[in-house]
C-alpha cells in the first residue's frame, strides 16, 4: 500500500453529511487508526433536542469534556500498528454548535474554556469537510431514524453549516478539503467511494481551503 503522507486526518460536516460512515470505511481499507465520537450515551442529548433553552448549557460542557478528554487520550497514545489516524470529528465543532446553542453570556463563558484547552490539542494534517445540500441533509437524518434527532429542522442545519464555514475561513494553519459529494453515494457506490478516497489522499494540500466538486 502506498505511504499516506498524513498522520493525522478529520472527516468533518453537519448533521447527516456522513462523516462516521466514510471515517470508518477508509479506516478499514487503509488500516488505519479509528477515533469516533461517543455521543450516543450523552445523558443531556435528547433532552436538548426536546427543551434546547434549558438544556443547551449542559449538553456543550458534556460535549467538551468528553471530546478533550477522548482526543486527549487517544492522540497521546499512538499505535503502533496503524500507518495513521482518523477521527469523525475535530475538536473545533465544539465551538461550532456553542455559538448556535446557546445565549451570548454563556457562550461567552463557555469560549473562554474552550481556548484554554483547544491550544493543548494537535492540528490535524488535513481536515475533509464534505458538503451536503440542507435537504439531503434532512433525508439522510430521517433515513437513519434516531428519534431525537426528529426536531431537526432546516434553519438549524443552515445555522451549523455556516459556522463550520466561517471557522474554515478563519483558522490559517490547517489544510482543508471541502468536497461537494451532492452528487455521489459513497456508502452505496464502491466506485464512488474510491474517487473520494483517492481525492483525499492523492492531493498535495496546503494550508487554507481547497474546493472539490465530486
Amino acid at each position: 500500500m502506498k505511504k499516506i503522507k498524513y498522520n493525522y486526518i478529520v472527516i468533518e460536516g453537519n448533521i447527516g453529511a456522513g462523516k462516521t460512515s466514510l471515517a470508518s470505511m477508509i479506516a478499514k481499507d487503509y488500516g488505519a487508526r479509528l477515533i469516533l465520537e461517543q455521543f450516543a450515551d450523552n445523558p443531556f442529548l435528547a433532552k436538548f433536542y426536546a427543551q434546547p433553552e434549558r438544556y443547551a448549557f449542559p449538553l456543550e460542557m458534556s460535549f467538551l469534556a468528553e471530546r478533550y478528554n477522548q482526543l486527549k487520550h487517544e492522540l497521546a497514545h499512538p499505535e503502533l500498528f496503524t500507518s495513521f489516524t482518523i477521527a469523525d470529528y475535530y475538536f473545533s465543532k465544539s465551538l461550532i454548535f456553542a455559538q448556535n446553542n446557546l445565549g451570548r453570556d454563556e457562550y461567552n463563558l463557555y469560549q473562554q474554556i474552550f481556548s484554554i484547552i483547544y491550544d493543548t490539542l494537535p492540528r490535524p494534517d488535513l481536515y475533509v469537510y464534505l458538503h451536503v445540500s440542507i435537504q439531503r441533509l434532512l433525508k439522510n437524518i430521517d433515513l437513519r431514524g434516531r428519534d431525537y434527532e426528529k426536531n431537526i429542522h432546516a434553519g438549524y442545519l443552515e445555522k451549523i453549516q455556516n459556522g463550520y464555514f466561517r471557522f474554515m475561513r478563519q483558522e490559517k494553519d490547517i489544510p482543508f478539503l471541502v468536497i461537494d459529494i451532492n452528487n455521489i453515494d459513497f456508502v452505496k457506490n464502491s466506485e464512488d467511494y474510491k474517487k473520494l478516497a483517492r481525492l483525499i489522499f492523492s492531493g498535495d494540500y496546503t494550508p487554507g481551503i481547497t474546493r472539490k466538486l465530486l
